[in-house]
Parts: C-alpha cells; structure tokens; sequence
C-alpha cells in the first residue's frame, strides 16, 4: 500500500495519496499537480479517483486540472451544487485495488462536508485510516461561520453530531488525515502534530469533552476572520476553476514599463523584507513578504488588474507564483526585471517609511503627535496584551477604517514582529498616509527589551473577530 500526505506550505493545506494493486486515489488535490501524476508514475500506478472532502474556501481545488490528464473520476459530497463530478452519499464505497474507501457524510464546516474512511481489505477488514476534511483537526475542529451568521448556530449542532455520531465512535486507533494543519485559517488553533488519531483526539481534543450545548456556544461565539477572497474561492470551487495546465509565465518588466503599468492600476507587490520596503520602494506598492503571500494576498488583492512582483533579486519565483495560483490568481503577470535596483538606477521615485525600534517608541510613547496603530489579530492582542496606549485594527480590515486614523499625526504601527506591520505601512501610504512608522521587532521585540504589555479591557476599533 502507497500512502503520502502532500503539504503545501503557509496554507497548511494537506492532500493524500493512496494507493494499491496499480491504481491510485488523490483526496484533495491542490491546483498545481503535477506532484500526483510523478508519484503515480514512480509507483508505476494509474490515478483513477479523485475526491474533495468539501468545496473549499482557503484554496482553488485541483481536481479538474488532475483529471485532465489521467481521466479519473471525481467525486464529492452529494448536497452542493457542484457543476463537476459526481456527488456521492453516506455508506457508498469506491475502490482503489484491495484498498477501500467508505463516505462518511460529515456536515458542520460546510453543508456537503465528506469524510473518507479507509480499509485494507487485503489485511483485515477493520478501518485503518479516516480523512476528514475540515471535521476534525488535530487538536481542534472546523469552523462553523463560512455559511452566514444565520446558519452558524446549526452548522455548529451538525458539526457536532458528524463529529459524535461518525467520526469518534471509530476505533481509537484509527489514524485522523485532515485537510489542514497548524497555521491555516480553516481552524482557531489547529495542533502541529503531523499525525494524529481518534483516540489521541478523544483524550486530548478539548473541544471533543464538551456537551453539545458548549460545544454549540463555543462555536457560535468563536471569533475567527473571513478574508474577502474566500467568496471567490466558493465560486471557483463550485463552478469548477479554470484549467491552468502549468504555472503561468512570468514576464520581465522594464522599470519603466512599470510606470506606466502603475498608472493603469497594476498591482505591484513588493516581496521583500519590512526592512528593504522601509529603506526604499515604489510608491504605490503593497509591501508582502514572501512567507505572508498567502495569508494576505486575499484581502488586498483583485482577480481582474495585472499583478507584479518587486523583489531584489528575483530568485525563486516559481515558488512564489504557486502561491497565487493556489489562490486564484490567474492575473499574476510579470515581475521586474533586475529586481528593485533597475527602478532606483533608472532614476526612478522611491518612497520610503519610518522604522523604529521598541526603545525609539518608548521614548516617544507619552508624545501626544503620536498615534500607536497596533494590526494584529484580536486575539493575539487580548492574550499578549498590548502596548499601553495603542489603538487596534486588523490589517486585514485596514482599508475599511482609515476614517478613525488621525492623518495629522505620527503613526507608528505594529504587529507581532514587524512583517505585518510592513504592510499595515503600505496601505496607511498608499492612502495619503505621509508620517508612517512600522515597529520592527513589534511585540516580540518590545517584551525582549523589558517594556511591559498590559492586558486590561480595551473595545478595538475593529470589532472583527481574529484569525
């Protein structure tokens, strides 16, 4: 038996591969595949099935452009609209060799949730393994919000009977395979664990001890952000996203040719790190670094005007394009050519933003021109504490409070460490924002120099709930 889970970064999205007596089963492919058709090839197999436990919402889903070239069949949860494969139902069983996969349907996290279970048949007849989708993580469960506020209270009483009534009543020592790990947003604190089971997760999971009815209000109550792009990955998922058949290729643009691309609302992103964004960049560009592409790209970035990439030395951008691919981002178009030196020896603009480090702040902190502008997630900010005085949104929500940010006064923003307060600059900038400072070190930085985080009630500007 062939078993490999395949982990894209920063999304801690993870797809499988099973597979047995020549035949090979893909669950939850991701949209550049070509990893699924090397393994089969490897293996000397031929990939005949494909599943989505559900339609997603974090990432396009990568049947259609799989199936392209091995024809195999894709299935999915019978109660969405899907206007591609076939939708199957609880108990029906599909399979791949001696090997056997069983649907379980798991509702909660979206109305035609899956889960698969796997048996050996030519071992023994008792189940081996269970992918669940988004039902159960290690360490945490789905969230139950991505339906409306009007349906979470029953998504979130399904959830817990899919979870009760299918998933743990399976032998403990049956292996859990869910579509995510730590760090995606399709969780509130999934574990790092790499594996896990159905018994580790009885005896561990805390959210699995709760009565129904705790269970239900801790997930009506769970305070979790919905980056915009997800409404595009719903549609993209259900209809069935266009067939990519490679990563797109980049072209090399002139400084100034940028220029003018700028003037006809291209997107620039500028990929470098907080610390060369601050020292100089093009005005008008989003600074996000490599690593937070994916978490962030969502929320500030069209799937209509023409995406470019700054960086400095244009290394590995396959690795980044992937990211917006994954995404849906289809308009990724081009990148600078030589990298941010061709624009400054081409004579061209820069821009630039204030750094300070935590001692500059305490320094300045009782200075009524001051105006501390603190962008991490809420949560972050309730258990942390914060920087006495500060003022909260979420980057992620920038755009829909600049009203409440004095443009008189001197803002210095900050987040964690200072990536994302990178790119709280960034859009403070390109909205007219001309006495801008990002923090370097943020939080992080401000307790490893003995300055001290309160924790008393404070209501944030930005009422949203956290990532």
């Amino acid at each position: 038996m062939l078993f490999e889970k395949i982990k894209s970064d920063i999304l801690a999205h993870n797809s499988y591969v099973i597979g047995a007596g020549g035949e090979m089963a893909v669950i939850d492919p991701r949209r550049d595949c070509q990893i699924y058709t090397n393994l089969a090839e490897h293996g000397d197999m031929k990939i005949t099935k494909i599943f989505e436990t559900h339609k997603n919402e974090d990432y396009v889903i990568g049947s259609r452009d799989l199936a392209r070239p091995t024809r195999a069949e894709i299935f999915h949860g019978a109660r969405e609209n899907f206007e591609f494969g076939t939708g199957v139902r609880e108990g029906e069983t599909f399979s791949v060799g001696p090997l056997e996969l069983e649907v379980l349907e798991t509702p909660g996290h979206t109305m035609e949730s899956i889960s698969l279970l796997l048996r050996d048949r030519s071992v023994s007849d008792d189940p081996l393994m269970v992918f669940t989708g988004d039902a159960l993580f290690a360490g945490d469960v789905g969230r139950t919000d991505l339906a409306g506020e009007d349906k979470r209270r029953e998504a979130s009483e399904m959830l817990y009977a899919s979870l009760h009534e299918k998933l743990l009543p399976l032998p403990d020592s049956v292996i859990v395979c869910p579509a995510h790990g730590a760090g995606s947003v399709c969780g509130g604190n999934i574990s790092d664990r790499e594996y896990t089971t159905i018994g580790f997760e009885k005896a561990t999971n805390k959210l699995l001890s709760l009565s129904k009815e705790e269970f239900v209000e801790r997930k009506v109550n769970e305070r979790l952000y919905e980056p915009p792009y997800f409404a595009m990955m719903r549609k993209l998922n259900r209809e069935g996203p266009p067939l990519i058949y490679n990563l797109p290729h980049l072209r090399a643009y002139t400084a100034r040719e940028i220029r003018s691309l700028l003037d006809r609302k291209a997107q620039v992103v500028d990929i470098r790190s907080p610390t060369s964004f601050a020292g100089g960049h093009i005005p008008g560009t989003l600074s996000i670094w490599r690593n937070g592409l994916p978490l962030y790209m969502g929320y500030y970035l069209n799937y209509e005007d023409p995406i470019i990439l700054v960086d400095d030395f244009n290394l590995d951008l396959d690795h980044a394009v992937r990211h917006f691919v994954r995404l849906g981002y289809d308009n990724i178009a081009g990148y600078l050519a030589g990298g941010f030196a061709a624009w400054f020896k081409q004579g061209e603009e820069i821009e630039r933003n204030g750094t300070w480090s935590p001692s500059d702040l305490a320094e300045h902190l009782d200075d009524p021109s001051i105006w501390v502008l603190d962008v991490r997630n809420v949560n972050h900010r309730e258990e942390d504490g914060h920087i006495e005085g500060s003022h909260h949104i979420y980057v992620g929500e920038l755009e829909d409070h600049l009203a409440k940010i004095p443009e008189e006064r001197q803002i210095v923003v900050h987040c964690d460490a200072g990536f994302k307060g990178s790119l709280a600059a960034s859009i403070l900038e390109k909205h007219g924002f001309r006495h801008v400072t990002n923090l370097l070190g943020g939080t992080i930085g401000w307790k490893a120099a003995n300055y001290p985080l309160v924790k008393e009630e404070e209501k944030p500007l930005s009422a949203s709930p956290a990532l």
